[in-house]
């Protein structure tokens, strides 16, 4: 799992704690938090995190909150949501004092009271050493919740504090990560990561007025996620395999929506001319889904075709790890005007999202 952004961090040096603070607006007591956002989605995810009521002290993606918890976890994009709670601590070793186990206990129990998390995991460099198999040991007495090293679904991760001599300790709310949307039910090689497809969403631009079209739609991901955004004016999906179309259907049945996909060649759809106002298109890349050679004819003729299917003031978003075959495509064409999203990494790749305009 990709390690939090590690934001810059102004509180003063030798800080002892994250404990609560009141907040002067609600009276509650205001938690620390951070967001596990995949590198290169920092500024879609702080933006998302900036229309937080309440949300305040934010540094890069560390932030105060005083409201139910569970309103963070449904930010769209973000892996996943933490708990931080500091320990004014040299090592972890410290974290076994009679005191400080005591109080890492109850901070504990605050996260899983809101989760349920029904077992526990540690996730920190050396979690294999004598002292960390001590805290677990300790941990699974003191939260009556089995330690389960490979699959725990309380994720605890130590850390040296970046200002000042003790430990962070960061647990992550729910029980799987907020990126593991509840609506998959079913799986597709190469499948988009559904934060992925949020953030391509919001800065291809959202306008209900939009006829929404999704080439090669796999397993949903981009039409659901579009959906959950708010209304368009048509979302349409095809794919020229049939268990991508089944598999599709499935999750946009888990998630009850009303989206149309169909069995059909994306090159060859038979639509007229200018269809759609945005085309959202996560390529193949050449691994799990496609080949290098075979993406050599296919992206030539995609880009044609989709500037047919585009409108005349359209957009094009195409998500690819074929950067180099892409670009060169782009060039030899000569029919679109491209602007770089971002480039995210993901899985051991770093695709690219490009936003499209007709020439």
């Amino acid at each position: 799992m990709p390690r939090p952004a590690r934001p810059d961090r102004h509180a003063s040096p030798g800080r002892k704690s994250s404990r609560p603070k009141v907040d002067h607006r609600t009276r509650q007591p205001a938690r620390e938090y951070e967001l596990d956002v995949l590198s290169g989605l920092e500024h879609v995810a702080a933006t998302e995190l900036g229309g937080v009521p309440l949300a305040r002290d934010v540094r890069g993606l560390r932030f105060w909150y005083p409201g139910n918890p569970e309103r963070l976890t449904r930010l769209r994009s973000v892996v996943a949501v933490y708990r931080v709670q500091a320990w004014d601590v040299p090592r972890p070793r410290g974290l076994l004092g009679h005191q400080q186990l005591g109080e890492l206990t109850a901070y504990l129990q605050e996260v899983i009271a809101v989760g349920g998390h029904r077992s526990f995991r540690l996730g920190a460099a050396g979690k294999e050493s004598s002292v960390m198999q001590r805290l677990a040991e300790e941990l699974q007495t003191s939260l009556n919740l089995p330690h389960d090293p490979q699959e725990g679904e309380l994720l605890i991760r130590l850390r040296p504090q970046d200002d000042g001599p003790g430990w962070d300790v960061l647990a992550r709310i729910t029980p799987r990560p907020v990126s593991a949307r509840p609506w998959r039910v079913c799986n597709m090689a190469g499948g988009l990561n559904a934060t992925i497809a949020y953030a391509a969403h919001k800065l291809a631009g959202q306008r209900d007025v939009d006829r929404i079209f999704n080439p090669m739609s796999g397993s949903g991901t981009l039409l659901i996620e579009r959906d959950l955004m708010g209304p368009s004016a048509a979302l349409v999906g095809v794919d020229v395999n049939p268990e991508a179309v089944q598999c599709a259907q499935a999750n946009i049945q888990a998630a009850r929506r009303q989206i149309e996909v169909a069995q059909r060649d994306a090159l060859h759809t038979g639509l007229p001319a200018r269809s759609f106002d945005l085309i959202m298109a996560d390529l193949p890349w050449g691994d799990a889904i496609g080949t290098h050679g075979g993406n050599e004819a296919l992206y030539p003729a995609f880009l044609q075709e989709m500037h047919r299917l585009t409108s005349q003031r359209g957009r094009l978003c195409v998500i690819t790890h074929e950067i180099r075959l892409f670009e060169r495509v782009l060039q030899e064409q000569q029919r679109w005007h491209a602007t770089e999203l971002f480039q995210v990494a993901s899985g051991g790749h770093h695709p690219k999202a490009y936003l499209l305009s007709r020439r």
